[in-house]
């Protein structure tokens, strides 16, 4: 489960170095990206090249495999060997998270829904009981995330959640402080704002990021 404090998820990862590097800065979590549409994905040999050398060198760090939409008979425990978070970005339901759950109890499950109005946020917390953590993002008609667009403020007041949640969306550096006084999430998840290119995050933004929100 997600600490008290501000959970800060670094995602789009796709190299040992930067894992390590960025794990070494503060990063409490480390995503990476298994959807191959993304122009950050990774593939199964190299994701798991990341997770076991972020395993040995920073147990502590979350390591966060984000997926979308995977039949559940094509599910695992082999699929996901060194990754203890599975990160659903996709359509996944009800039904599918439920079914998910009793076939990995041992992995947390987070799940991502893309907000376009506030009845999508009346839906969340249907998942509450088959879920350890909820990521909102921003609804995008063209990609399911990674997209730097944020989600319509008004949608973000007075949250109230059973379960941990991350803000996802445009985090960027000018908007932390309207993040961690008003909106007050669990965890943020960061990927393009802090990149020089898709995959490839800019380590000095990356440091400034994570010593403004642990101070």
């Amino acid at each position: 489960m997600l600490e008290a404090k501000t959970l800060v998820k670094i995602c789009g990862i796709t190299s040992v170095d930067q894992a390590l590097q960025i794990a070494k800065l503060g990063a409490d979590a480390i995503g990476v990206i298994s959807v191959k549409e993304s122009p950050r994905y990774v593939s199964p040999q190299k994701k798991k090249d990341i997770f076991r050398n972020l395993k040995k060198n920073f147990p502590h760090v979350k390591r966060v495999s984000v997926v979308k939409n995977i039949p559940l008979e094509l599910i695992s425990i082999n699929s996901f060997e060194f990754e203890n978070v599975i990160q659903l970005h996709g359509d996944e339901d009800l039904s599918y998270s439920k079914k998910l759950r009793r076939k990995l109890p041992q992995i947390e499950l987070w799940k991502a829904f893309r907000i376009k109005d506030r009845e999508n946020i009346r839906e969340i917390e249907l998942f509450s009981d088959f879920i350890d953590a909820v990521l909102l993002d921003s609804w995008n008609e063209k990609t399911y995330g990674g997209s730097g667009i944020r989600i319509n403020s008004k949608y973000l007041k007075e949250l109230n959640f059973s379960k941990p949640w991350l803000l996802a969306g445009g985090i960027s550096i000018d908007w932390l402080k309207q993040i961690l006084i008003d909106i007050k999430p669990d965890g943020i998840d960061v990927s393009s704002s802090i990149e020089s290119s898709p995959g490839i995050k800019d380590l000095n933004k990356t440091k400034k990021l994570l010593n403004l929100i642990k101070g």
